[in-house]
């Protein structure tokens, strides 16, 4: 059991607390059944959701007992976005949404296994379908709607921005009612007492406390708390969590291993020591060492290196990890590209600049050994044709101008005449070609 507070406020996590003495208090008497929602609003988690999940995992390795909660019934209505309604999903999508998140949260919380035996701060699974799709409009409406001011719904910060733009359907206006219908059953089914969530969820854990207050008068599990975490943002002020190409997502199939490894290892030194607070597991001294290597030694990267290479095992397992280390590494002429597997080197390549080339079909291409430079040989475009279309140079003639300063690669293959020409025995897996200009400037071709 150690103090959660404590390791939250150093983390940088903590934003609010209802009553921070007791609670305090509650804890050190634990361990605290404590929960976290997460609604099924697409097809998998993003790395937005980790704040929320890793503060769980944090709670379980303090001591506790974490509840996830997968919103199969909230998730029908969507919590209120700050710029305009959500698209409803129909309820067999959601159920399949709500089968995948409680996949995914499985990765970072202990739950009861095997033969095991149980453990006090297993973690629990629960679906608030469960006892949403039991209530009607009728008791909702008498025993929850009730106690609730709409006076004081009317002056949350969500409502008031909605209600001053665009409106706001009464479908939304009433999902607090359900959050917090969500926090009693909790409290009366687990004995669960306190309820995290990030700070633009204060609103909504407060109300479900004076719910239970009002409902139970805090009986017989004593009084339910909640704890609010730091929304996250980067240093220049722009989105956490998003990308050139779009949202990070925990699916492999949504955002490959390689470019979620990129994303880590990309984070700006403003940003790292920030991160790793929040997302890594390591020791206060261990991150304290990483933050010190930034300073000191910037360009090595190695607080972004630790914290890509720890994610993502974390998410996808230390065998891809492996993987896309050995990618990474290949890419950059530190490795064998051979060795590569064609889904990693594909998810490699495209985090990188592209261009795709048609040439006719050739039956005897797989074969050819030939060392013809003729570019109508093998139907591919000559080396300097392709540093150009890649874009890893400006013009044709700056393209002669690397190679002949033997500043061009393929393949991690030093290219030294201006006429050379790929040959079909070339290409990785029978489609890619890997091309670098220096060190550090890399292109992928793609041939179909």
């Amino acid at each position: 059991m150690t103090d959660i507070i404590d390791e939250l406020e150093w983390r940088g996590l903590l934003a609010q607390t209802t009553d921070s003495e007791e609670l305090r208090k509650t804890l050190a008497d634990g361990p605290v059944t404590v929960y976290c929602g997460f609604d099924p609003t697409a097809g998998s988690l993003h790395v937005g959701h980790l704040t929320q999940i890793l503060t769980l995992a944090r709670f379980q390795r303090a001591g506790h007992r974490p509840l996830a909660l997968v919103g199969g019934g909230t998730g029908l209505i969507g919590d209120p976005k700050a710029t305009a309604e959500r698209s409803l999903n129909d309820p067999q999508t959601v159920a399949g949404w709500v089968t995948v998140l409680a996949r995914q949260l499985a990765v970072f919380l202990r739950f009861p296994e095997g033969n095991r035996p149980a453990d006090p701060t297993d973690a629990i699974l629960v679906d608030n379908g469960e006892w949403l799709a039991e209530i009607s409009a009728i008791e909702l409406l008498r025993d929850i709607g009730k106690h609730f001011s709409v006076n004081q719904m009317l002056a949350r910060e969500t409502v008031r921005s909605r209600l001053e733009s665009s409106g706001m359907s009464y479908t939304e206006f009433s999902y607090v009612l359900l959050q917090s219908y969500d926090f009693l059953q909790l409290y009366r089914r687990y004995g669960c007492v306190l309820q995290t969530g990030g700070s633009d969820q204060w609103g909504n854990i407060t109300a479900g406390i004076d719910l239970i207050r009002r409902v139970d008068g805090n009986e017989p599990h004593g009084a339910a708390h909640g704890v609010t975490t730091n929304l996250l943002t980067k240093a220049d002020g722009t989105k956490f969590g998003k990308t050139e190409s779009g949202t990070v997502w925990l699916d492999p199939e949504l955002t490959s291993p390689y470019a979620f490894y990129q994303f880590w290892f990309n984070t700006d030194d403003q940003d790292i020591s920030r991160y790793l607070r929040v997302f890594s597991f390591r020791s206060r001294s261990e991150i304290e060492e990483l933050e010190q290597e930034v300073v000191q030694r910037p360009a090595q990267r190695a607080a972004q290196r630790a914290l890509a290479e720890e994610l993502t095992t974390l998410v996808h397992g230390s065998q891809e990890c492996e993987r896309v280390i050995a990618a990474s590494r290949a890419l950059f002429g530190q490795g064998k590209l051979t060795e590569l597997d064609a889904r990693t080197l594909g998810s490699a390549l495209a985090e990188v600049p592209t261009t795709t080339v048609t040439v006719a079909e050739n039956r005897d291409a797989g074969t050819d050994t030939s060392t013809d430079t003729d570019a109508t040989a093998s139907g591919l475009p000559s080396v300097v044709e392709l540093l150009e279309a890649t874009g890893l140079v400006s013009s044709r003639s700056a393209a002669r101008r690397t190679v002949q300063e033997g500043g061009a690669y393929v393949n991690n293959a030093k290219v030294t005449d201006i006429g050379a020409v790929p040959r079909p025995a070339d290409l990785l897996h029978g489609q890619y070609l890997v091309l670098r200009r220096g060190k550090r400037n890399v292109a992928g071709v793609i041939v179909t």
